[in-house]
C-alpha cells in the first residue's frame, strides 16, 4: 500500500513540479521581453546656416498652427485647417526616453503648422540636406505626411500658412489606395515669363508604411544630381534635368501651329483593292446554321412527356382565397422521367453549322499606291525655349511647413534637419534614428503575437517535453474512448489503465484497512487473506496493463502507419 501512495505521490509532485517550471519560463519570457531604450540628450549640432528641429520645450516659439481655409478650386466646399497639434514622446513603440515629437492630433482632418527660418536657406553653389523622422503609430491608410520648404517671404504669417503658400520644395510619404510614393517635387521659375511649374520626379520610391520610425532623406547636390535615402539606404538618385516632368527646359524646336495638313494628303497605307470582284457564287444572305436533316429522334424520347410538371410537394397557401387571388396553381419543377431519357415534349432536329455560309464579302486590302506616309506639320524654333543648366540653384527657403490632409491621427514627425552638410546629417542620425530603431523593433518583436504551434496528436505527446499536457491530454482521450467501448481504451491508452489498476489496489488495500480498523485487530488469517486479495489484484492489474501496453503500442503504431501512409499518398 505504501508503495502504490508513494508512486501516486510521485505523479502528483511531478505535475507540481512541470506547472512550476512552466510558471518560471513565462515569468523568465516576460522578464526577458523588457527592452532597455535610450534617454534622449538635445543635440550639440548648431546646423551653421540650415535649421535643425527636436521639439524642446521652446518649440512654440517657433512653430505656430494656421487655421487659415484651404483654397480648394476644384470644389465648392470651404475647407477650414481645424486639425490639432501636440508634442508629446511616442505611445507606439517608443524607442527613447524623453524624445517628444510633433504629432497630428485629429484624423479625417486638415493641418497645417509652419516655423520660420532664423535665416534664409541659400543653396546656390552649395548641396541641400533635407531629412526628418515620421511614425506612423497609427499606420497610414489614407494621407500625406511629407513636408514643404515656402518660399522665402517676410511677410508670410504663419497664421495664414495654406496650401496656396508658395513652396520651393514638397518632399515625403502619400499614400491613398493606389497611391504610395515618396513625393519629390520642387517648384522651377520660367526665367522668360517669370511663372512657375511643378516638376515631379518621374518614380518615386514607395513609402514605409511601419509603426517604427522611418528616416526619410533629400540630398540635392550643386552639380543637379540628387539621392533620396529611406533609413540612411539609397533608394533613387537621377538629374533634376533628366527625371521630371515635365522636364526643367523645353524642347528647342516645336510644331509650327500654322502648318496643316494638305488637302490632297494620302496617308492611308493600305486600301481595298479596287479591281476585285464578289464572286458568282457567293451568297451573303446564306444563314449561318441550318437544320441537321440527317437527325433522327432518339427512341427513349418521351413525346408525350411535358419537360415540367406541376411541383407535388407544393401546397396551397392556407391564407390563399380564390374569390380574391383566383385559383391557385402549384409552381412547376422538372419533369423527373425526362431525367431518365434523352429528352421530353415535341422533338425537334437540332442545328448544324451551314457549310454554305460565307458572310458578307469584302474585297482584299492591297497597299495604296498613292500613299505619302504619315503627315507631320513642319518644326520651327520654339520661342518660349531657355536653358536652365542650373536648376539645383533653388529660390531662398525661408520656412517649414506641414500642410496635411490625412484619415489616420498621431503622425509623428522628428529630428528635422535642413542645411548643406551631409555629414551633420548623419551625425544627427546616429545620435537619435540609429539609437531608437533597434530598440523599437525589438519591442516589436517582443510584443508581436507568437504564432500558434500545431496541435499534437496525443499519440505524439512525450512526457519528458510537457508532463501536464501529456497527463490531461491521455485522461481526455481516455475517457472519450471509454464512453464508446472500455476495453478499446484500456487497449488504445494503457498509460490510464496501468494508472487506475495501481489506484484500484491502493483503494482496496485502504478498505480493507477501513473495515478492519473499525472493529478489533485483525487475526493473521484476515491479515493474510486481505494481503493475497491485494497481491492477486496487483498481479491481474499488472497483467492486463502488460497486455494493454503491448496492444496499445501495436494500435498507436498502426495509427502513425496510418498518419504516414496518407502524407505520402497527399
Amino acid at each position: 500500500m505504501r508503495l502504490s501512495v508513494g508512486a501516486t505521490a510521485l505523479l502528483a509532485a511531478a505535475v507540481v513540479r512541470a506547472e512550476d517550471s512552466s510558471s518560471s519560463a513565462a515569468e523568465e519570457s516576460s522578464t526577458s521581453t523588457s527592452v532597455v531604450k535610450p534617454t534622449f540628450t538635445p543635440t550639440t549640432l548648431k546646423a551653421a546656416g540650415g535649421f535643425l528641429e527636436q521639439f524642446t520645450d521652446d518649440w512654440e516659439t517657433r512653430w505656430k498652427p494656421s487655421h487659415a481655409k484651404k483654397d480648394d478650386k476644384s470644389t465648392e466646399e470651404e475647407w477650414a485647417y481645424v486639425g490639432n497639434w501636440a508634442v508629446e514622446e511616442p505611445t507606439v513603440l517608443k524607442g527613447m526616453e524623453g524624445d517628444k515629437g510633433l504629432v497630428i492630433k485629429d484624423k479625417a482632418a486638415h493641418h497645417a503648422i509652419s516655423a520660420k527660418f532664423p535665416k534664409a536657406i541659400n543653396n546656390k553653389g552649395k548641396d541641400l540636406v533635407v531629412q526628418y523622422e515620421v511614425k506612423l503609430q497609427d499606420s497610414l491608410e489614407c494621407g500625406g505626411a511629407y513636408l514643404k520648404l515656402l518660399q522665402e517671404n517676410k511677410a508670410l504669417h504663419q497664421e495664414e500658412f495654406s496650401n496656396a503658400s508658395p513652396y520651393i520644395i514638397m518632399f515625403g510619404p502619400d499614400k491613398c489606395g493606389a497611391t504610395n510614393k515618396v513625393h519629390f517635387i520642387f517648384r522651377h521659375k520660367n526665367p522668360k515669363t517669370g511663372e512657375y511649374e511643378e516638376k515631379h520626379l518621374k518614380n518615386p520610391p514607395m513609402a514605409r508604411i511601419v509603426k517604427t520610425t522611418t528616416l526619410y532623406t533629400l540630398i540635392v547636390k550643386s552639380d543637379n544630381s540628387f539621392e533620396i535615402k529611406i533609413d540612411g539606404e539609397s533608394t533613387r538618385n537621377g538629374t533634376l534635368l533628366e527625371d521630371f516632368s515635365p522636364a526643367v527646359n523645353p524642347d528647342k524646336e516645336i510644331d509650327d501651329p500654322k502648318d496643316k495638313k494638305p488637302e490632297d494628303w494620302v496617308d492611308e497605307a493600305r486600301i481595298p483593292d479596287p479591281e476585285a470582284k464578289k464572286p458568282e457564287d457567293w451568297d451573303e444572305d446564306a444563314p449561318f446554321e441550318i437544320v441537321d436533316e440527317e437527325a433522327t429522334k432518339p427512341e427513349d424520347w418521351l413525346e408525350d412527356e411535358p419537360s415540367t410538371v406541376p411541383d407535388p410537394e407544393a401546397e396551397k397557401p392556407e391564407d390563399w382565397d380564390d374569390e380574391e387571388d383566383g385559383d391557385w396553381i402549384p409552381p412547376t419543377v422538372p419533369n423527373p422521367k425526362c431525367d431518365e431519357v434523352s429528352g421530353c415534349g415535341e422533338w425537334k432536329a437540332p442545328m448544324k453549322k451551314n457549310p454554305d455560309y460565307k458572310g458578307k464579302w469584302t474585297a482584299e486590302y492591297i497597299d495604296n499606291p498613292a500613299y505619302k506616309g504619315v503627315w507631320s506639320p513642319r518644326k520651327i524654333k520654339n520661342p518660349d525655349y531657355f536653358e536652365d543648366k542650373t536648376p539645383s540653384k533653388f529660390e531662398p527657403v525661408g520656412a517649414i511647413g506641414f500642410e496635411i490632409w490625412t484619415m489616420q491621427k498621431d503622425i509623428l514627425f522628428d529630428n528635422i534637419y535642413i542645411g548643406h552638410s551631409i555629414a551633420d546629417a548623419e551625425k544627427l542620425k546616429a545620435e537619435t534614428f540609429d539609437l531608437k530603431i533597434p530598440a523599437e523593433k525589438a519591442e516589436e518583436e517582443a510584443t508581436a503575437p507568437k504564432p500558434e504551434e500545431p496541435v499534437k496528436s496525443p499519440s505524439d505527446l512525450v512526457f519528458m517535453d510537457d508532463p501536464v499536457a501529456y497527463i490531461k491530454e491521455k485522461v481526455n482521450l481516455f475517457v472519450e474512448i471509454a464512453k464508446r467501448d472500455p476495453i478499446e481504451a484500456v487497449k488504445f491508452v494503457p498509460e490510464v489503465a496501468g494508472g487506475l489498476g495501481i489506484f484500484a489496489v491502493t483503494l482496496v488495500a485502504l478498505l480493507v484497512t477501513a473495515l478492519v480498523g473499525g472493529g478489533s485487530a485483525p487475526s493473521k488469517e484476515q491479515i493474510k487473506a486481505s494481503a493475497k486479495k491485494a497481491k492477486d489484484a496487483a498481479a491481474d492489474a499488472k497483467d492486463k496493463a502488460a497486455e494493454a501496453v503491448a496492444t496499445g503500442a501495436d494500435k498507436a503504431q498502426a495509427e502513425i502507419n496510418k498518419r504516414t501512409t496518407r502524407s505520402s499518398a497527399s
